[in-house]
């Protein structure tokens, strides 16, 4: 039994679960109920703020050691975290906006 094991390529394999949890995302979103959406961005605000420390310790660590790591590393953290940092502001701001459709009107 001369069986060679041979290992899959990391790209090939992070980017086949990169590839799956994209169509699992797009159909999770997608048969959501008008009615959950806000608890779904609220969900996401969450998600966005882990987010958001993952990119700040890719950007601040290697400056706070003295350590010069790589450039590019330090680029996507802070791309990150622009990108979260929107997305927890628009989410605030549709919560509020749906909650305030929820508030008696003043006469």
């Amino acid at each position: 039994m001369d069986h060679i094991a041979t290992a899959v390529d990391p790209f090939v394999f992070r980017l086949s679960i990169f590839v799956l949890a994209v169509f699992v995302g797009y159909y999770v979103v997608w048969s959501v109920t008008p009615a959950l959406h806000t608890p779904l961005m609220s969900v996401t605000n969450a998600i966005s703020s882990v987010i958001v420390v993952g990119a700040l310790l890719a950007v601040g660590v290697p400056l706070a050691a003295d350590s010069s790591g790589p450039v590019w590393a330090r680029a996507l953290g802070f791309v990150a975290l622009v990108f979260a940092s929107v997305n927890i502001f628009g989410g605030f701001l549709v919560t509020s906006r749906m909650l305030a459709m929820y508030q008696k009107k003043k006469k």
